[in-house]
């Protein structure tokens, strides 16, 4: 209800002289947001801002806007079926919030032709309209930065899809959000987890761009030709406000060290615990196998019964299945000094060799999972269950 009101304050704003403008009275800018400390704030944002040179008036439009309120919201986001919302607001208003909320703003004022300004401002307000205002998002490929590209690039006549598409990216989908959720560590590895061989994927810069400051980089390096010849599509860029928050990582933190560490203390801690405390090992083993369980399940839910489709296809349900439940009761098991039953030792079996094909599914051709961190953690956790559930008898 708020959304509705607000667009309906705000339109009027937007033609009273944006919206009457001729095209030569235009000036288009990228207005590009640092990353915020909630996590979905992470990844920053960005704006077009349309500037009426005569009346002075500034609009910004951004496709960022989502409603906690709308029916079925949490389940719509669960199963990958999340709708966003276009907006626009004055652009003091729209900057001041970003401003005071302690991230940058930098804006990067565009060399468009009167009619390309023109073109672009009646697609924005046409694109405002409630009727025409929501989408369905995706992470990677249609988000409130890749519309932003898209808006820009309708205007120019496809020249920046055809410039980015033919320059390599620097990171890959997994890299860049390891990166940029890096603060908040659990929900990284979450995510990290997650993240099936779609996000390993090489990326063009045009792919790419659907990160802020990467699209207003490369927008940077962008030429575009009028009648004088070539020249930058970015005339000027202008910080302004700097940023006060923690700044991301330049690159993304290598996680198969400290998942290698983890995996290899874990195991160490089963196998000391199974020779002189059963109990603390049943306890470490029902820990392991829940996570490995309920982490299992949560990949095949994702595979198969949502539209997230960079998770689809996750080698890592080879390292962590729903069969882990199953396993369970031998923790106990061996902890009253029984041996495990049949069933489980024929469970940690055929785990482990699930385990090896997860790490022969590397020397496939093609896009490969880059996994290894998880592979390095689990293989000697599932050595070390295997080897304790092959004891007869509890040694004393």
């Amino acid at each position: 209800m708020w959304l509705t009101l607000l667009l309906a304050c705000l339109l009027p704003t937007a033609r009273a002289g944006v919206a009457n403008a001729p095209g030569a009275n235009l000036e288009v800018s990228l207005v590009t947001y640092g990353p915020g400390e909630t996590y979905w704030e992470r990844f920053g944002h960005d704006a077009i801002e349309v500037r009426d040179v005569v009346s002075g008036e500034a609009v910004n439009f951004n496709y960022g806007v989502f409603d906690f309120d709308e029916r079925g919201f949490l389940l719509n986001f669960a199963r990958g079926r999340m709708h966003y919302l276009m907006d626009a607001a004055p652009t003091a208003l729209d900057e001041s919030w970003y401003i005071q909320a302690g991230r940058s703003v930098t804006r990067q004022h565009l060399a468009l032709a009167p009619d390309q300004a023109a073109a672009l401002r009646d697609f924005l307000l046409w694109n405002l309209r409630p009727e025409n205002a929501r989408y369905d998002y995706d992470y990677y490929v249609d988000n409130c930065t890749t519309r932003v590209r898209d808006a820009l690039d309708r205007a120019l006549g496809g020249v920046l899809k055809a410039q980015l598409t033919a320059r390599p990216g620097g990171m890959t989908y997994r890299q860049q959000t390891d990166r940029l959720m890096s603060a908040q560590p659990w929900l990284m590895l979450l995510l990290d987890l997650g993240l099936g061989p779609y996000a390993d994927r090489p990326l063009n810069a045009w792919q790419e761009s659907f990160l802020p400051a990467v699209l207003a980089r490369e927008l940077a390096a962008t030429q575009v030709r009028d009648a004088g010849g070539s020249h930058p599509l970015v005339l000027d860029s202008e910080l302004l406000a700097p940023n006060r928050l923690q700044t991301p990582p330049a690159d993304a933190p290598d996680l198969r060290a400290p998942l290698a560490l983890a995996g290899l203390v874990l195991a160490a801690l089963l196998l000391l615990a199974r020779h002189y405390w059963p109990t603390g090992f049943a306890v470490t083993g029902t820990l392991y196998l829940l996570f490995a369980a309920l982490a299992g399940t949560g990949l095949l839910v994702l595979w198969l019964l949502t539209t997230h489709h960079a998770a689809w296809a996750n080698a890592n349900l080879l390292l962590f299945n729903p069969l882990a439940f199953a396993l369970l009761p031998g923790c106990w098991r061996l902890r009253r000094g029984q041996p495990a039953s049949r069933l489980a030792q024929v469970i940690v079996v055929a785990q482990l060799l699930a385990a090896l094909a997860a790490a022969g599914l590397h020397l496939l051709p093609g896009v490969v999972q880059q996994n290894q961190p998880w592979l390095l953690f689990a293989w000697p956790v599932w050595l070390a269950l295997a080897w304790a559930f092959r004891q007869r008898h509890h040694p004393v």
